[in-house]
């Protein structure tokens, strides 16, 4: 049996017998414990992954990032890699150029165990149904799990960018996504997110020193309770501060996990160590 196929069925298949002994933990010690392979499910959407996704975005922008200078085959490698770890989320966007590399790690790997988040930059209806073409013909998939408007910043979106909204609602009428909503780079933007029904799924900047975020940390967090409290899949990003809280991730990943309102983040590895070190960081912390 390959690693990935067990580690499948330990954490899925007996998830039971796994559960079981973790509420035993808990009740014994008080604390909770996490693994970044632990399944979660997104909101009120249906959708079940993994704890942490695996980001490809650091730095990016214009169609490069980090990750994605690894080339192609090397992030493809990494994120197979991740799979390997029983990471099931890739989040890749059409700004950080990441589409082939997830293209390339999705031929090697069950299509139906893997949820592919991208997102779009589109502000008009005709761009958004041209991208949604596009992006399933780059990420060589019949259907994207969640499709995000990305970066916005006016707190009139949802108004704005109605037409827009709408083609993704009709897309995920057909099945084309499983689930469409907003990453967010104001608090005005948050806040309409929070408010607004159609938003299935929101990518938020959050961590422990306000870095890169749309507010203050107690600000941003109370927004994030109300998402979830409606029933949002809520997503965390920058939760290392864009590399400003590289030399205190056990803070930066408590605050994460210990915040009750993120059902999952995403954050960028550049090569399979700083990826494994993430993992045992993750098993590490108790809340």
């Amino acid at each position: 049996m390959k690693r990935r196929d067990f580690l499948a069925t330990t954490t899925l298949g007996v998830g039971g017998v796994w559960l079981g002994r973790t509420a035993l933990a808990r009740a014994m010690t008080g604390k909770s414990e996490f693994h970044a392979w632990d399944t979660v499910v997104l909101g009120n959407t249906g959708i079940h992954t993994s704890r942490l996704a695996c980001g490809t975005g650091t730095r990016g922008g214009g169609g490069h990032s980090e990750e994605t200078r690894l080339g192609v085959n090397g992030l493809a490698d990494l994120l197979v890699h991740g799979y390997d770890q029983g990471l099931r989320f890739f989040d890749g966007a059409d700004a950080y150029g990441s589409h082939p590399a997830i293209a390339a790690a999705l031929k090697r790997l069950p299509r139906e165990k893997v949820t592919v988040l991208t997102k779009s930059d589109s502000r008009d209806a005709a761009g958004m149904r041209a991208d949604l073409d596009r992006f399933r013909r780059e990420l060589q998939t019949d259907y994207i799990d969640i499709l995000l408007m990305h970066d916005l910043t006016d707190p009139n979106w949802t108004t704005r960018y109605r037409a827009t909204m709408d083609v993704l609602s009709e897309a995920k009428q057909k099945g084309i996504i499983r689930a469409h909503g907003c990453s967010c780079h104001t608090i005005g933007a948050l806040r309409a997110a929070a408010a607004s029904h159609w938003v299935d799924v929101d990518l938020a900047r959050i961590n422990p020193i306000g870095a890169y975020m749309d507010a203050d940390p107690p600000t941003v967090a109370a927004v994030l309770r109300q998402m979830k409290a409606s029933g949002k899949g809520v997503v965390g990003m920058k939760i290392l501060g864009q590399g400003r809280l590289r030399n205190r991730q056990d803070e930066a990943l408590k605050f994460a996990l210990s915040i009750g309102s993120l059902d999952a983040f995403t954050i960028g590895a550049e090569n399979v160590t700083q990826q494994n070190d993430l993992v045992r960081r993750i098993a590490a912390v108790q809340v």
